[in-house]
């Protein structure tokens, strides 16, 4: 876990006026918690704001080099409690601190980081990650900055569980066992429309005659014609 120190003095301006003209001043208002009591103070801002916009701050441990009016210094240990940052400008405004003991376990969240690639994706599958953070409790100095998991094991269609994650000693998680941390689910398959084939309507039957039959047609009509006009002739 990464340590940092910093220093920081007492502050007796209060209300957002006064915070305001501190952040002008390249500083930042934050309280210091310990026990149930709270002490204002002011630090340089430049320097926990990077650390707390990348959000790493939030797993990182911190030695507060407090100054007193009479110049006296104390340290002390903590880490973040909650802060403040401008939705708008991306900006952090206030953060409060909380005094720990390096010889007391404490709970705290960390990040779940997969460090290798499931199996089930190199076949195709899409990977689904539900957790991705997860509680701890250990010594203020065990607290690591991320949970490393193996996830190479992982096919198509099975889970990764809390249970099934491995932690160094004198740390303990306090997850649920059973929560699912990651599936590989199989990948979506689109259905094709089966195709028709379009059916031809049958052809008209043919209504007109061929040129052959019309002109046999004639000749027979013909014929007949001639044939009535010499009966009747040979009548007469």
């Amino acid at each position: 876990m990464e340590k940092i120190l910093l220093k920081a003095e007492k502050r007796t301006e209060r209300g957002k006026s006064e915070a305001r003209a501190l952040r002008r001043q390249g500083l930042l208002p934050a309280v210091l918690y310990d026990k149930g009591d709270s002490t204002p103070i002011k630090l340089p801002r430049k320097e926990i704001a990077t650390l707390m916009i990348s959000g790493r701050g939030e797993h990182t441990l911190f030695n507060i080099e407090l100054s007193s009016d009479k110049s006296k210094k104390k340290t002390h240990w903590v880490i973040v409690k909650d802060y403040q940052v401008d939705p708008v400008k991306n900006e952090l405004l206030h953060i409060d601190f909380m005094e720990i003991s390096l010889e007391k376990e404490i709970k705290m969240t960390v990040p779940i980081m997969i460090t290798k690639e499931p199996v089930g994706i190199k076949k195709g599958g899409i990977l689904q990650q539900q957790m991705r953070e997860i509680e701890i409790e250990c010594l203020p100095t065990q607290i690591p900055d991320g949970i490393e998991v193996d996830a190479s094991s992982v096919d198509i269609g099975h889970s990764l569980h809390v249970s099934d994650l491995m932690v160094k000693e004198g740390m303990k998680i306090l997850s649920d066992p059973k929560e699912v941390i990651l599936t590989v689910s199989a990948p979506v398959v689109e259905e094709v429309a089966p195709v028709v084939e379009e059916i031809k309507e049958p052809e008209l039957v043919r209504k007109t005659k061929p040129k052959e039959e019309e002109e046999a047609a004639e000749e027979e009509q013909k014929g007949q014609k001639e044939q009535k006009t010499q009966k009747e002739q040979k009548e007469k």
